[in-house]
């Protein structure tokens, strides 16, 4: 496994969309902390509250998501377009191995900028909006969970890129289950529509950034929701990767 891992580090730091990716989720995460942060500031009467400041430091977690799902769907499918997972198949035929090294080394590397990003705009947000005071505890716990929900957004990407084996298609329907369809499923109606609403992809994923609570779910319950998702979809695409041609 570590030739394969070695192998996985060459490709994603080799491509210049991969750096480019990486560095519009720390552009869009530290953009929109300064932007609100300072906007708020300007327009509140009194002091920012401590919980507010950080919410406003992390809302560019919803944006970067995008971008995160991106690299994970070119992750794959940048091979299947190019023909270069046929290469990459014949280096290594366990397909299995072959999906978990790249698993392991896009987590890895979408973990420490994802943190670091997440770290430096809930820093620069507090700096800004100069709350009165700030919980230490849950800045730790929303820096940490936005990491891990960014991280999360690639790995759905990843997972549907392996299912779609399309780059179009696989970014479309990425935006579409983390963007538009859990806004779509707010309005849904009745008991059964809340319900919905409420374990519905980025809608559960997202307490993790924001501490909320919805319904039954709290900020670490809804973010293992969110890692069903995930796995839904990667096993869903493993499953193909296997029975499908190259």
């Amino acid at each position: 496994m570590i030739d394969i891992f070695r192998s996985e580090w060459t490709k994603i730091r080799s491509v210049r969309s991969t750096v480019w990716t990486l560095a519009i989720t720390a552009v869009l995460m530290l953009g929109f902390s300064v932007l609100l942060s300072v906007t708020t500031k300007n327009m509140a009467d009194g002091p920012v509250p401590g919980s507010q400041a950080i919410v406003l430091s992390l809302t560019g977690a919803m944006m970067a998501s995008i971008s995160m799902a991106t690299l994970g769907v070119l992750v794959i499918s940048s091979e299947y377009r190019t023909g270069g997972i046929r290469t990459s198949l014949m280096a290594v035929p366990q397909r299995m191995r072959l999906l978990t090294g790249k698993i392991v080394v896009f987590v890895a590397v979408s973990l420490v900028v994802c943190l670091a990003a997440s770290a430096v705009a809930l820093g620069v947000g507090v700096a800004i909006s100069q709350p009165p005071s700030i919980e230490m505890g849950e800045a730790v716990r929303a820096s940490l969970g936005s990491g891990l929900y960014l991280t999360t957004c690639g790995l759905f990407g990843l997972g549907l890129g392996t299912l779609i084996r399309h780059t179009p298609g696989a970014i479309v329907s990425a935006i579409s289950l983390i963007m538009v369809l859990p806004t779509v499923a707010v309005q849904l109606p009745g008991e059964w529509g809340r319900t919905v609403a409420e374990y519905f992809t980025t809608n559960a994923g997202l307490l993790v950034v924001s501490g909320e609570s919805r319904g039954s779910l709290g900020p670490w319950s809804g973010f293992a929701v969110y890692l069903a998702w995930v796995a839904v979809a990667m096993i869903a695409g493993a499953v193909l990767m296997r029975r499908r041609d190259a």
